[in-house]
């Protein structure tokens, strides 16, 4: 029997997994809303963020930014500084661009439809998808992490859930499984499932109103569903941070040409794909800044490692109270010690200051 007759002859699991949802759903504020700003504003918070994190910027940006024309109205620097901590910095990019798009072009009233909504900046498949179906009753189904493990597993795909391929084979499933008199309830359920019932990690098997129609645990390979195409390359890089300090004041850099951490500020710093010894990045450092004095450590440098998607980070950060301030370059700026605190910067950064810093943490 090939997959698509295993989608027809399987029950559909649509009433199992709402009378599950409506018993162990949890108490979310996004889900007492159908403002489709609220609802947006949730699902961008949660990509690659968990609930229990993103419930606190949740409310916080509905605080600092209660409507999409106070978003919109924001500067960069503000959106970026209530993002802090939330990584993928993209993310409030977009959220920025988007809110003023639909201020500018939509008269701050959200398109309807998921095609319209998949016209604005950040606004992906899954996206559309969770807004159209949770504020206008559109019957599109939901399309995120937890909810192709639930159906992969159910189905026991083996095609990878990365690939086209794949997600055809859930999508469809999803099609034929959605209650389009209520999809909100449906997509809402089914991710819920997901995250609480069927984890990544020791599913709930033995508890589950779905056990007799799951072709992954009849099979016993639970754990090896969705199959995924590869994993991702991870590049290490090296950097190296001078925190220059003179007289009560701090060099910032703000980062100004495209990558994650754009709009962010941080230090001045060296970049090198491999390991650099300290007399060499010092020496580096001299020569392409114009220092003719001699660099003398304060103390032994703070040394972090940073995880991102796709990069290993390796980050040194070498403190220098400095006899006189070097020329700031165009993307940088001296600043008051005091006033660093009100700059959006990366986690990485942010872990420095609030954990490692010997000068910045005084604040001296």
């Amino acid at each position: 029997m090939n997959l698509w007759a295993n989608i027809a002859s399987l029950m559909s699991p649509t009433a199992a997994v709402i009378s599950w949802y409506q018993c162990n759903k949890r108490d979310l504020p996004w889900r007492f809303t159908r403002d489709p700003y609220s609802v947006w504003l949730s699902e961008v918070i949660l990509q690659q963020t968990r609930v229990n994190q993103g419930l606190e910027y949740y409310h916080r940006f509905l605080e600092l930014f209660p409507t999409v024309f106070d978003l919109a109205a924001a500067s960069e620097d503000e959106v970026l500084k209530a993002w802090q901590g939330l990584g993928y910095y993209s993310r409030a990019r977009n959220l920025h661009a988007t809110a003023k798009k639909v201020v500018e072009i939509y008269e701050g009233v959200f398109p309807t439809t998921s095609t319209d909504l998949k016209q604005l900046k950040g606004v992906g498949d899954y996206t559309a998808a969770a807004i159209a179906s949770f504020c206008f009753d559109e019957c599109e189904p939901v399309l995120d992490g937890n909810v192709q493990r639930v159906v992969a597993r159910l189905l026991a795909i083996e095609e990878p859930a990365d690939k086209p391929s794949g997600k055809a084979i859930i999508m469809a499933a999803l099609r034929e499984w959605i209650d389009c008199k209520n999809p909100a309830i449906f997509n809402q359920a089914i991710m819920e499932f997901g995250a609480l019932q069927c984890t990544p990690q020791n599913p709930r098997c033995e508890v589950c109103p779905l056990q007799a129609d799951c072709r992954a645990f009849a099979l016993k390979r639970t754990s090896e569903f969705p199959i995924k195409s590869g994993k991702v390359n991870v590049t290490d890089v090296w950097m190296y941070y001078f925190v220059l300090i003179h007289r009560g004041e701090v060099l910032v850099r703000q980062r100004v040409h495209s990558g994650i951490w754009k709009g962010l500020y941080d230090f001045p710093s060296i970049d090198s794909n491999k390991l650099m010894a300290m007399d060499e990045v010092l020496e580096h450092w001299c020569v392409e800044r114009k220092v003719n004095e001699p660099m003398a450590l304060r103390s032994a440098p703070t040394k972090l490692e940073h995880i991102l998607s796709h990069r290993r980070v390796h980050a040194t950060f070498i403190e220098l109270v400095v006899s006189k301030k070097i020329e700031a370059l165009e993307s940088e700026k001296w600043i008051q010690l005091e006033d660093f605190d009100t700059l959006g910067v990366s986690r990485l950064v942010d872990r420095y200051i609030q954990e490692h810093s010997q000068l910045l943490g005084r604040m001296e």
